[in-house]
């Protein structure tokens, strides 16, 4: 029999995608969203993920050349970029769509005050973690603040730990590691710098996906 590794790779992506998100589903079940709602809020955050809303131009004094630059274990390569400037922009799947549904979970739970604490916890360390990485931007350790929200979330809630979870896990590290930082961009030379990151089911986003997962087992 013929084995070919492209449709093999293909394949394994496919199942993996179908994989996250199914644990996406079960997530926002977890959470308290609607199940009418959840297929749409998959679908928003998905596409959201590629677009990047800009916000301002930032002038940078040097660009920085096409190089391979390394990160608490990631490699990444750079791109040279000739506009000496940065584009500042928010991106909608990682950081518009998490913020939303977080404040509506805020307005149906009516967990002010805990969320608040789990939130100002997280955006303090996170903003503590978060290192500026030239032509790049700011960047912590991937799996640090989902479980620095669950653990969190699982002392300062208890049983409601998911929910505060999903919300300091989003809005902490989008407050402390993203907008606390916002001053350092100025210095990095880099293209673009996405507020909630880019990509599928990246940034911000998944760190509320993990946060609730791992505060599900913590608690």
């Amino acid at each position: 029999m013929f084995f070919n590794p492209i449709v093999f790779l293909l394949l394994l992506g496919f199942l993996f995608l179908m994989v996250q998100i199914n644990i996406i589903a079960v997530v926002f079940r977890e959470i308290g969203v609607p199940s009418q709602y959840i297929f749409g809020a998959m679908v928003a955050t998905l596409l959201g993920s590629f677009i990047n809303i800009p916000v301002k131009k930032i002038p940078q004094e040097n660009m920085t050349s096409e190089r391979t630059v390394t990160f608490f274990g990631s490699r990444h390569v750079v791109r040279g970029w000739k506009k000496k400037e940065t584009l500042l922009a928010v991106n909608v799947g990682g950081a518009v769509i998490p913020s939303v549904l977080s404040v509506y979970l805020l307005l149906k739970t009516g967990l002010w005050g805990k969320a608040f604490l789990a939130t100002a916890l997280v955006a303090v360390i996170s903003f503590k973690m978060a290192r500026p990485v030239k032509g790049v931007g700011i960047a912590m350790p991937a799996f640090v603040p989902p479980i620095l929200a669950a653990l969190i979330s699982v002392l300062v809630a208890g049983r409601q730990a998911p929910v505060v979870a999903y919300i300091c896990g989003t809005l902490g590290t989008l407050i402390g590691a993203d907008i606390l930082n916002l001053k350092k961009i100025g210095n990095l030379g880099a293209p673009v710098a996405s507020i909630g990151g880019a990509g599928t089911f990246d940034g911000i986003f998944l760190n509320g996906i993990l946060a609730v997962l791992l505060s599900s087992l913590f608690a």
